[in-house]
């Protein structure tokens, strides 16, 4: 595998956090950081059509105007 190096910054908690599993798995921070990332990002996956088809019609209080009040300028 190819990689990048890439540097953040994490609050002392989520460090702490972290090592606590990483020593508790016994992975290096970078497996652990990878498998994180590639988990948000097999459900960050978004389908804006399959969404709006899940929403649609969903604010029951919603005001559409009349067809004769479309301003067809």
């Amino acid at each position: 595998m190819s990689a990048i190096r890439t540097q953040i910054y994490l609050s002392e908690e989520q460090r702490r956090r972290i090592d606590e599993v990483t020593q508790t798995e016994g992975v290096t921070l970078a497996a652990f950081v990878r498998r994180a990332v590639d988990a948000y990002l097999d459900h960050a996956d978004v389908d804006a059509q399959e969404n709006l088809v899940a929403t649609f019609g969903a604010d029951p209080v919603a005001a559409y105007p009349d067809r004769g009040e479309w301003d067809r300028g």
